[in-house]
């Protein structure tokens, strides 16, 4: 893993990150995750190195390496997936793509570990699609399933739900 990371930094090499062959990259940190599958140094990188690459195609490359890694293990792979929707939503500004990832961490994970934050980001970038209808929906329910104890955290929902309540007051109807 160091290898691949520093090719990059070696003083002989006029390849940098930017004009890697990210199909190649993609073998090498996907042999990486085969030899180590605990590791997470590979999708660390995928995540935070090379997806950061300035070139968008790349960078959905990249994304999509750590969501096929994701679902050979997603509950010790989500934080690296929560990433790639944050990538895809702030760097790629690809809205769909990022709600496909947030949908894949809240559909797939069940391990304790796994932040409330990450099981509701599907919930934000709907909001952001102005799905506000399905954005609804979702958060009552997460707040009907008592699965949130943290008063804080409840009330912080509650007043989320208000705003979208109040969101679809001011939308204009649409004519059946």
């Amino acid at each position: 893993m160091l290898y691949v990371q520093a090719f990059d930094l070696r003083g002989t090499n006029d390849i940098p990150y930017r004009r890697l062959d990210y199909q190649r990259l993609v073998a090498w940190l996907g042999a990486i995750v085969e030899v180590d599958p605990k590791s997470e140094y590979p999708l660390f990188s995928a995540a935070r190195v090379y997806a950061e690459n300035p070139d968008p195609a790349r960078t959905r490359i990249m994304l999509e390496f750590i969501y096929r890694e994701f679902l050979k293990d997603p509950n010790h792979r989500w934080q690296w997936l929560a990433q790639a929707a944050l990538v895809a939503k702030h760097r790629l500004h690809d809205l769909p793509l990022a709600l496909r990832y947030a949908e894949a961490v809240d559909r797939l994970t069940r391990a304790a570990n796994v932040p409330l934050w990450a099981k509701q980001m599907r919930i934000f970038i709907l909001e952001d699609l102005n799905e506000l209808q399905a954005a609804k929906v979702i958060l009552g329910g997460l707040l009907e399933s008592g699965d949130i104890r943290d008063p804080a955290e409840i009330r912080f929902l509650k007043r989320r739900l208000e705003e979208l309540e109040a969101r679809m007051r001011q939308a204009p109807r649409h004519a059946p």
